[in-house]
């Protein structure tokens, strides 16, 4: 992509760092407005452009293009997140929303191991239809099925069996996803009864908040709550491990002696035990009702694979590729319990809406700092990118 669009390394690391400021700017005021514009609506308007800017970004001619697309994309896909994690929060009760959101995140991790097997299947495609292969990623990743270019249509049976679309996921959470119990059309009245029957006295889901009004101070009450910056700082660590092992995972793979193509494949297995820990330690979070406590025994996972990777030398690719499981291990399973842990504690729609959108806010600059701890130049040990990290997670721990 550098080399057909004629970017430097410079520019970019500025388009990777352009996509967070709006993405964090959007996650308060999304929040704010998903129940008056309703779930349904607003969650399905924000995949939907963020599969159309997606598209569009497979078909970018320049630099100026690139940066004010991914700045869009930002702002699209920052609502979407918090937006689902704070829908759940008022479908279950408290004691089930670990599960959940495990299963919400887990896809955060499948997806990027699938990401790897993507970019493999790209790589055999090759340049077709007018398309260089790096272009047909973000082509097929945003594919919507309306007006269709015929240099795109060579690939619709082969994208459309391999996943779904999000522009098609867009449509299909439009027409099913129901906006609370109430409007469950899949559900009887009398299941609608005791699905709210289960949520009496609950802080997430109640009968208050179905009829709650927005009020500023209810925001006010958020951001004067401990617990946020808390969690949110402990988060941000987190977050910063997450976005900084894509980028060093594929260097630790070649050192393994695998092709380029091959290298894809083996950034799959790191991803696939991560989420497969998540829904383990999700689901022993919700029967233990306990979710502090959780985060205490699955960090050190991902402390120690941090310390093992900053201090073994580079003659050692598989113990460092061991370490990377690890690291992805403790970070990913850490991820349900923090998110829960907040939502289970804040009373009320509004201050519930706010406090998960600070907490994400908080966290995501994590991607922007992850972009500035592993330069070119650092490569391949990352040692210094690795031990920040470290810092980072040790401190989210004693948060």
């Amino acid at each position: 992509m550098n080399e057909e669009l004629g970017l430097t390394d410079r520019q970019f690391q500025q388009g990777l760092v352009v996509f967070y400021p709006l993405y964090i700017l959007a996650e308060i005021p999304s929040n704010l407005i998903l129940k008056k514009v309703t779930p349904r609506i607003w969650l399905a308007v924000l995949t939907f452009l963020w599969g159309l800017f997606c598209l569009v970004l497979g078909l970018v001619k320049n630099f100026d293009q690139f940066i004010a697309l991914r700045a869009l994309l930002g702002l699209a896909e920052g609502g979407l997140f918090p937006g689902m994690v704070l829908y759940l929060s008022t479908i279950y009760t408290r004691s089930e929303l670990g599960l959940r959101i495990g299963i919400l995140y887990t896809s955060t991790s499948l997806s990027s191991g699938f990401g790897g097997l993507l970019a493999r299947a790209m790589g055999a495609v090759g340049n077709r239809g007018g398309l260089t292969a790096w272009r047909w990623i973000f082509v097929i990743e945003g594919l919507f099925v309306s007006h269709i270019p015929n240099h795109v249509k060579l690939a619709i049976r082969w994208c459309l069996t391999d996943r779904t679309q999000t522009i098609l996921c867009a449509v299909f959470t439009w027409v099913m996803l129901p906006n609370n119990l109430h409007t469950a059309a899949f559900l009887t009245q009398e299941e609608k009864d005791h699905a709210m029957a289960r949520q009496s006295g609950a802080l997430s889901g109640n009968m208050n908040e179905l009829k709650e009004k927005f009020a500023w101070s209810e925001v006010r009450r958020a951001f004067a709550y401990p617990l946020v910056w808390l969690t949110a700082c402990a988060y941000f660590g987190l977050l910063s491990g997450i976005y900084s092992i894509g980028i060093f995972l594929p260097t630790i793979i070649l050192k393994l002696g695998y092709t380029a193509h091959e290298a894809q494949l083996m950034t799959v297995p790191p991803y696939a035990v991560a989420a497969t820990m998540t829904l383990i330690v999700a689901f022993a979070s919700d029967r233990l009702k306990a979710r502090g406590v959780v985060m205490l025994c699955t960090m050190p996972i991902a402390i120690i694979g941090y310390a093992v990777i900053a201090n073994v030398g580079n003659e050692f690719p598989k113990v460092k590729y061991g370490a990377t499981i690890m690291m992805a291990t403790g970070i990913y399973s850490s991820v349900p319990p923090v998110l829960a842990w907040l939502s289970n504690n804040s009373a009320g729609h509004y201050k519930r809406a706010t406090t998960a959108a600070i907490q994400l806010s908080i966290a995501n600059c994590g991607g922007i700092l992850a972009v500035f701890l592993y330069p070119d130049v650092d490569a391949p040990a990352f040692r210094r990118g690795h031990t920040i990290v470290m810092g980072l997670l040790i401190a989210g721990w004693f948060l």
